[in-house]
């Protein structure tokens, strides 16, 4: 089951599930995104 999880987090990484990339900053330095982690116990 793990093998699967892992998997489906690589592909859904792969097809740009996050949206579209965006293009880097023209000058200094920029820090943007969000991060979502879920774990589900039954």
């Amino acid at each position: 089951m793990p093998r699967l999880l892992l998997l489906a987090c690589l592909t859904l990484a792969a097809c740009g599930a996050d949206g579209a990339p965006e293009p880097p900053a023209k000058t200094g330095i920029t820090i943007s995104g969000d991060a979502r982690v879920g774990i589900v116990v039954k």
